[in-house]
């Protein structure tokens, strides 16, 4: 990884004191003591972080404080919430040791307004219980991903994050009406207004949206509520290829419309992994298929949707788009189903990747990138194993390389560089992007450098210039140096 910014200092023990003078007792944490070492991993185990201190404050005032006081004396500040990023961006593994600041402890939902269609949560919250929240008050909040027991607010938005129902509802950028935020001087954005429209000159909502703790710390947001569905119909379909999978997505939409709200992929290796960690699963679908497809579709009560769904899915049988499958007639059923396309990450890093790859692409070059990257990882080494998963609805697609058959994903270390080069070269080949919802962080600055649009670069630095002139904030992550 680059060097973060050089005029960047570590903390001494005076302005660590200071600082625990703006928290409360218990607040701050240094090296040695319990779960310090926690907050230094990622959950791939690529890096191991450092830092001099960690802060834990309760409210956005003492985030502001912490804020300022690093500003005036040019020391780094990584904010962190649920810790699951997986580029790095929450770990600095060299350079003048940062504090990190949690923001664990920000953890309120402190309205629901369910005439406003919304909800206000701090940065600290999880994604699960923003959704139980929502739920408690007869309403959805869509975002939805594995991670959603541990993910939290401030990650999900400071990465754009996406999950299973953006065919539906869009990213977390489309789910927010306003965030409160704490730049890089200490000042805060209240921006918790409950508005559908607001056009009073530039958005800094959207600013800090996608900018990793790189330009602000939200610390509080207003989310999107939507009504909840009445009725659900899931099933899971073998596909005869990828290129069916695109081509069954349009035209379930077609019948279905935005009712189609979850349209995942996934390859038969996912399967084979699971049932290596758990061989007591019983597969939905018959003859381990090569390629499979999860499908949810939600309406309001009362309008026949089941009824409708397998009319629609009768169809596209009959048109060979699928050639098995099997629609959930419980919620339990429902539930193993998802548990399957959930399941695949944590089977994933039980394995050990040698590389992976969060890309997207347009849907109609869907089938044309999984040929051609596994024919450029086939060209590496042969033996490798690929597990390819993904969100065909937005095309973003999970591209994971695995060791081959009894080796170790250290014993591809050197193969890593070249694997991920050569998918992301096909990738942005096909008009596509080489993050699609995890992010830059640390692991993909050179590739921004890279592949970026040297205007869009350019302006890039101009904004961290702008709002963040000593450099504080998440030093050395997302901009290339």
């Amino acid at each position: 990884m680059d060097t973060p910014a050089r005029s960047l200092r570590e903390p001494s023990r005076d302005d660590l004191d200071a600082l625990a003078a703006r928290l409360d007792a218990g607040d701050l944490l240094l090296p040695g003591m319990d779960r310090f070492d926690a907050y230094l991993r990622e959950p791939r185990d690529r890096w191991q972080g450092q830092a001099a201190a960690v802060l834990r404050p309760r409210t956005t005032e003492e985030v502001a404080a912490a804020v300022r006081m690093c500003h005036d004396r040019s020391i780094g500040v990584i904010a962190i919430s649920g810790g699951t990023g997986l580029v790095g961006g929450q770990t600095l593994d060299h350079g003048a040791k940062p504090v990190i600041l949690s923001l664990e402890r920000l953890n309120r939902v402190r309205a629901v307004l369910p005439d406003d269609g919304a909800l206000i949560a701090e940065a600290g919250v999880t994604l699960a219980e923003v959704q139980a929240a929502a739920e408690a008050a007869g309403r959805l909040f869509p975002l939805s991903m594995a991670s959603e027991g541990s993910c939290c607010v401030g990650g999900n938005l400071a990465t754009n994050a996406g999950g299973v129902q953006v065919l539906r509802y869009g990213n977390a950028r489309d789910l927010c009406l306003g965030v409160e935020a704490v730049l890089a001087d200490g000042s805060i954005h209240h921006g918790l207004k409950v508005l559908r429209k607001d056009n009073t000159g530039y958005d800094l909502r959207h600013l800090l949206i996608g900018s990793e703790g790189t330009l602000g710390i939200i610390t509080a947001a207003v989310l999107k509520l939507f009504p909840a569905p009445g009725e659900t119909v899931t099933g899971m379909l073998a596909v005869p290829s990828p290129a069916a999978a695109v081509k069954l997505l349009h035209a379930l939409r077609d019948r279905m419309g935005d009712g189609v709200t979850a349209f995942e992929l996934m390859a038969g290796q996912g399967p084979t992994f699971i049932r290596r960690f758990y061989p007591d699963w019983r597969d939905p679908l018959d003859g381990d298929p090569a390629w499979r497809v999860l499908v949810e579709i939600t309406g309001p009560a009362g309008g026949d949707l089941a009824g409708r769904a397998e009319t629609a899915l009768a169809d596209l049988f009959e048109a060979g788009l699928a050639t098995d499958g099997v629609v959930a007639t419980s919620g339990q059923q429902r539930e193993a189903m998802w548990w399957l396309r959930e399941t695949i990450p944590e089977a994933n890093r039980r394995v050990g990747a040698v590389s992976s790859h969060d890309i997207s692409v347009p849907l109609s070059a869907i089938p044309r990138f999984i040929d051609e990257a596994g024919a450029a990882v086939a060209a590496i080494d042969a033996d490798l194993t690929i597990n390819c998963f993904g969100h065909v609805g937005d095309g973003n697609l999970h591209f994971n390389v695995f060791p081959a058959p009894g080796r170790t994903r250290a014993d591809h270390d050197g193969d890593r560089p070249a694997i991920k080069s050569t998918i992301h070269e096909v990738a942005d080949r096909l008009g596509g992007s080489i993050s699609a919802e995890h992010g830059i962080g640390r692991l993909k600055k050179a590739d921004l450098a890279r592949f970026a649009d040297p205007v869009k670069l350019a302006a890039m630095r101009a904004i961290k210039q702008a709002l963040d002139p000593n450099g504080i904030l998440n030093p050395g992550a997302v901009l290339p140096d």
